[in-house]
Formats: structure tokens, C-alpha cells, sequence
């Protein structure tokens, strides 16, 4: 079906498709308030199969779900892998994820209160030059150089001097 031949009835039954009342269709297409009236022009099968016409074309359309939207990332990684666009390759391939509730920003992992996950590690069989080398890699992270001579770590200074 296209356009309906009666201007006013097409006009009705754009502003029913939007989802006016019918009392509200009524006056955008000219006619006077009418409930009556109204179900009875929106119960003539060309206005009702109009109205399904173009609420079918506005639903196709508005239709992005996430099956289109992984469609399009997908396109759009395999063009920029084909192109040798790592980084472009890269943000549609996180998009991805995103899209599926994957992405790191969704996970929230702490310890008990909100805190930090409590670890406990046995370190009695480790080397030194291991030991040596978890100090440099911790040091650096703790803001300190890793060395015996940044202090005492844990904050209490022997008295004297």
C-alpha cells in the first residue's frame, strides 16, 4: 500500500503511527475531537493497514541491535586487518567486546571492604637474585628504587643514631 488518496485520512494515520492519541491524530490531520470518530476512522482497514505500513517502515529503520552493531565491527575490522591497520583492527575488535559486556571497565575486582585482594606468598624457597629481582620490579611500582637503603618499609625507624 502507498499513500492514502484522502489527505486527511493519510495524515491521521501518520500522526496514529508516532503514536498521537487518536483525539490528537484527529486535530494534526484537520478533523474536529472526536473519540467515536476517531476509532471508527482508525478501525477503516486502509487507515489501519496504513498505519501497520508505516509503523513497519519506521521499525526497520530505528532496527540497530547488537547482531547489526557486531556486524559493522566485524566489516570494519576485517577492512582495517585487510588495509594493515593494526590500531583501527584493534578499536573495532574492543568495540566488539564492549558491545558483549567484556570490556575490563565492566569488572570491578577488589578484596574484602572494597580494598585490596589480600596475597600471601611463600617466599622461603625463592633465590636471591630472584628476591633481588622482585624487589627492583615492587620498588618500582611502590615509588622507591628497591634497594635495602630506602628505608624502613615499614615505617618505624629504629630509634638512635
Amino acid at each position: 500500500m502507498s499513500v492514502l488518496p484522502n489527505a486527511r485520512r493519510e495524515a491521521f494515520a501518520r500522526a496514529l503511527a508516532t503514536g498521537a492519541s487518536i483525539c490528537d491524530a484527529q486535530e494534526q490531520a484537520g478533523y474536529k475531537r472526536s473519540r467515536a470518530a476517531g476509532s471508527r476512522l482508525a478501525g477503516l482497514p486502509d487507515v489501519a493497514e496504513r498505519v501497520a505500513e508505516l509503523q513497519a517502515v519506521a521499525a526497520k529503520r530505528m532496527e540497530v541491535t547488537i547482531d547489526s552493531l557486531a556486524k559493522e565491527l566485524e566489516e570494519a575490522r576485517l577492512i582495517a586487518i585487510a588495509e594493515k591497520q593494526a590500531a583501527a583492527a584493534v578499536s573495532a575488535t574492543m568495540g566488539k567486546a564492549k558491545l558483549f559486556g567484556f570490556g575490563v571497565e565492566n569488572k570491578r575486582i577488589s578484596g574484602p571492604g572494597g580494598g585490596a585482594i589480600p596475597v600471601e606468598i611463600d617466599l622461603s624457597k625463592v633465590s636471591n637474585e630472584q628476591l633481588d629481582a622482585l624487589e627492583a620490579l615492587f620498588g618500582k611500582i611502590a615509588g622507591g628504587s628497591g634497594g635495602d637503603d630506602d628505608g624502613d618499609p615499614s615505617g618505624e625507624a629504629e630509634a638512635g643514631g
